[in-house]
């Protein structure tokens, strides 16, 4: 079970199914989720990926014929803040991109 959100306009959407992506299918815990490098796809369909991207990803999409780009900052990638109940309690994450923190009580 999980609670997050992504804020960011047009992001918003694109973060969330990465933040799904990276809890289930990569069983990435909340912060690291957050703290992963994001791509976005943008309005002309090229896509936007942030410092950090792995170039060996941007080169084999490249390769099959997509526009990729490296954006010059990470403000336009929207911003996680995400919370998952474990076995042992609960654990999160908080999005280095934007303010914000994790805090039990």
């Amino acid at each position: 079970m999980a609670s997050f959100g992504v804020m960011g306009g047009p992001m918003q959407a694109q973060g969330h199914v990465q933040m799904v992506t990276r809890l289930v299918d990569h069983k990435q815990n909340p912060q690291a989720a957050s703290d992963a490098p994001r791509w976005q796809v943008l309005g002309d369909y090229s896509i936007s990926v942030e410092p950090g991207f792995p170039e060996d990803i941007v080169s084999n999409l490249e390769k099959r014929g997509h526009k990729i780009s490296y954006a010059s900052d990470s403000w336009s990638f929207g911003g996680a803040q995400l919370i998952i109940k474990t076995d042992d309690g609960y654990v999160g994450g908080s999005d280095h991109r934007k303010e914000g923190c994790v805090a039990g009580f």
